[in-house]
């Protein structure tokens, strides 16, 4: 029972991150379910460690360009509008 229950928690959160739908939410679930894997079990921490790591810059970083999270929701572009310039008074004596 708890084999089964544990493959389906670790490959459905898998194959999500694999074809990059909902990334930060699976990310931050897969970290958080590697960190508590490496608390209840801690025979074998350095590999929970490293998953954990990756789900949390997965997250971090969100989905690829060839994603479905690109495909659905697109890009988000932001643009910072230039300044205005104003002149150059360091050169000009103070009046």
């Amino acid at each position: 029972m708890w084999q089964t229950v544990t493959l389906v928690v670790r490959v459905c959160p898998s194959t999500l991150l694999v074809a990059g739908l909902w990334t930060p939410v699976v990310g931050t679930l897969t970290a958080t379910l590697e960190l508590a894997t490496a608390f209840w079990h801690p025979s074998d921490i350095w590999i929970h460690g490293l998953v954990a790591s990756l789900g949390a810059a997965l997250a971090l970083l969100g989905p690829g360009a060839w994603s479905v999270d690109a495909w659905l929701f697109g890009w988000r572009r932001i643009e910072i509008p230039e300044r205005r310039r104003t002149p150059d008074r360091s050169s000009h004596p103070k009046r």
